[in-house]
């Protein structure tokens, strides 16, 4: 045993410690092979937005589009592409409180269902108004989606795939752009308005896949819990993490490490209203991390390419909508990979060091980039027009290694469960108001003095590196329970139960569930 407040061993070293009804290969395993099939179909809101910011690049590329929607300035063409993030600015605190309220599950059927009735719709529309509102209207899905399918897959995830489940979630963002892609390049050569009706009403494709994912997921335990409904979710944590069996170890002390810790947060938080944010440091600390995240994720420098690179490219002098599109394609493929594999890395060598490597190699690209854009610009050399391009693939797969699976993932994990819908919700109305007035505002200064727009980017970049060193601490290899110390201190375990002794006398008590254990663990002194 250790002072208090010392992490003895991390989560996963307790759960591996534990016996487990499953099969150590999930693809093997019948639980864990429903479960994780489930979980994968809820990335998919990840990927309808990858989907989004793909498609009007694509569009944009395609000239019948520019063609049936008229004759629009950069104002009005900016207030367009933004239209998803004006529509979900207003949606995912209302979606946070649905989610506490009916559950993780209501509220991604929610958001589904709407994302799929405006891609029909939009797919049929004529004019620049109508389309303006459809997008709106899929924002609005987007915002219900998105603040509830992070959680909902984080706390139904077995405790072993945890960190990865929730490092993949935003990953699958590329799919997304990558299925965008593929398609606006194929419907390039129809000569008919399906050219880019086709693209919108396949927006449809993701969303409609994570409806069909309800039908296999569970709702998330620790929601259950919360509603008193104890009973139900120690059956869900049996049945996908242990194949049924109501005495599993690892089932009874995740149930308890539930249990205790929701119980706790109750007993310690007034309320679980948006002032309980206020209430510690750990808290603010908390609250602070999320507004950060969510402005970091648009004004990286990566905004003005994801929904502008057809201008950016002709300002480096690429014209061909052939070779605009074929470069989309390529480079939402390079950004996948490289999502991916930063993913992977994350549970290898942990957050922090991936947010400071990302946002180094960031700075280091993005001013390249500038430097060879105003070479090209001032000087008309076509290679450093080229260059550029290559740079930006450089950037882009900086900014994937980290931004895009820790986007959703840190959030999620550092916040405690009574402020966790809210605090994902704050965070991506963050992403989606700074995403607005960044795609509002890019074209207009695009146009205006063209790279030299760059430098704002560069000074944020550096701003973030700073910020990132300071107020991002590590939270790898911890349960979600277990990652409050970092933040509270060891008061935070102060109501859990911290071990389970060898005594075959010994219960795990919680409500009306009980249940002879036979391990010995020391979780936390």
């Amino acid at each position: 045993m250790v002072g208090a407040g010392v992490v003895t061993r991390s989560g996963e070293d307790v759960y591996s410690d534990l016996s487990n009804n499953t099969k150590d290969q999930w693809i093997k395993d019948p639980g864990l092979r429903r479960l994780n099939i489930g979980i994968a179909l809820m990335f998919t809101s990840a990927a309808a937005n990858g989907y989004d910011g793909s498609l009007m690049n694509g569009l944009q590329a395609l000239p019948l589009f520019m063609q049936d929607l008229g004759d629009v300035d950069s104002n009005v063409l900016g207030l367009i592409i933004a239209g998803v993030s004006l529509g979900g600015v207003p949606s995912f605190i209302p979606a946070s409180y649905f989610a506490d309220h009916f559950g993780r599950k209501m509220c991604v059927a929610l958001g589904s269902a709407i994302m799929v009735c405006a891609s029909v719709i939009q797919a049929a529309t004529s004019g620049r108004w109508a389309f303006f509102g459809t997008r709106l209207m899929i924002g609005i899905g987007l915002g219900f989606s998105q603040t509830a399918a992070p959680p909902l897959t984080a706390e139904i995830a077995h405790p072993r795939h945890r960190g990865t489940v929730t490092v993949m979630f935003q990953s699958i963002w590329y799919f997304g752009a990558i299925l965008s892609a593929i398609i606006t390049l194929a419907t390039l050569y129809l000569l008919n308005s399906w050219s880019w009706r086709f693209p919108c009403l396949m927006q449809a494709f993701f969303p409609a896949l994570q409806l069909l994912g309800l039908l296999i997921v569970p709702e998330s335990p620790r929601w259950l819990v919360s509603k008193g409904r104890r009973e139900e979710a120690l059956d869900i944590l049996s049945r996908y993490h242990a194949n049924g069996d109501r005495t599993d170890e690892l089932v009874l002390f995740e149930y308890q490490e539930i249990y205790d810790t929701i119980e706790f947060e109750s007993s310690m938080a007034e309320d679980s209203g948006w002032g309980a944010f206020f209430a510690t440091r750990g808290t603010i600390h908390r609250l602070i991390i999320c507004v950060l995240v969510g402005f970091m994720i648009q004004w990286a420098g990566n905004g003005i390419v994801s929904y502008y690179l057809a201008p950016i490219l002709k300002n480096v002098g690429i014209t061909s909508s052939s070779q605009q599109a074929g470069i989309n394609l390529a480079l939402q493929i390079w950004n996948g990979v490289c999502a991916v594999g930063g993913a992977l890395a994350t549970e290898k060598y942990g957050r922090r060091p991936l947010w400071m490597v990302s946002t180094s190699l960031m700075l280091v690209f993005f001013s390249a980039v500038t430097a060879l854009s105003a070479v090209f610009a001032e000087e008309h050399i076509k290679p450093a027009g080229s260059a550029s391009v290559g740079m930006l693939f450089l950037f882009f797969g900086s900014y994937a290694i980290a931004y895009t699976p820790l986007s959703i993932a840190y959030p999620v994990e550092i916040l405690p469960y009574h402020l966790r819908a809210k605090g994902l919700s704050l965070c991506l109305t963050v992403v989606f108001a700074a995403g607005f007035f960044n795609q509002y505002v890019n074209p207009i200064a695009f146009d205006a003095i063209a790279w030299k727009f760059y430098f704002v980017y560069i000074g944020c970049l550096a701003v973030f590196l700073v910020l990132i060193y300071f107020f991002f601490p590590e939270t790898k290899g911890r349960t979600l329970e277990e990652i409050s110390v970092v933040f509270d201190g060891p008061v935070s375990h102060a109501n859990s139960r911290l071990f389970l002794k060898s005594e075959d006398d010994d219960v795990l008590d919680a409500g009306n569930v009980k249940s002879t254990n036979k391990a010995e663990i020391e979780h936390i002194a």
